[in-house]
């Protein structure tokens, strides 16, 4: 099969700005291969992730990690977690296996291949690196009031409108 086609855009850069803050990871290299671990095919385990400089007047978090180079009109959602409080600076590795592992009233969101917790790159073998982009999202409210079983695409909808600051993090993965 070919799966050549155009690279696709950097999804943040076609949202309205909003200023940045830092997101770092003990696991992840900005602009580097994600490690074997963090992947499907291996061990899956979600990577450490960490942030700092967010707004004062922050009231929640969303993190979520997308593939823009999915072979898919609209990309691939690997991660989403909703409704994290304000007081949760980081998530440790292994975090994402399950809601019983996250702070709080966080959830998990369904990836697109319909997991509820951290779905590790996968890409089609052979195909290009695809970008795997982390982001936390500062909100100015401390849940988006969203049902369980609610689409990542339509928690990254509900969150544009409450989005005050927004830290990502990218990093690559090929089979």
């Amino acid at each position: 099969m070919n799966l050549d086609r155009p690279v696709a855009p950097d999804p943040y850069e076609s949202l309205p700005q909003v200023p940045s803050f830092i997101l770092e990871s003990d696991d992840l290299v900005a602009g580097q291969k994600m490690p074997k671990e963090h992947t499907k095919p291996h061990d899956n385990v979600s990577p450490h992730l960490s942030w700092h400089g967010f707004p004062e007047e922050t009231k929640g978090f969303v993190v979520n990690c997308f593939d823009p180079d999915a072979p898919t009109p609209s990309g691939y959602w690997h991660w989403g977690i909703m409704d994290l409080d304000s007081a949760v600076t980081y998530l440790d590795r292994g975090q994402g296996e399950s809601d019983l592992f996250l702070p709080g009233a966080a959830s998990h969101v369904r990836t697109d291949g319909g997991f509820w917790g951290w779905e590790g790159a996968n890409p089609p073998e052979g195909d290009r690196p695809h970008r795997y982009i982390f982001a936390v999202h500062a909100l100015d409210v401390p849940t988006l009031g969203l049902d369980d079983d609610v689409s990542m695409t339509a928690v990254a909808f509900n969150a544009l409108f409450h989005t005050i600051a927004r830290a990502t993090l990218e990093v690559t993965y090929q089979q």
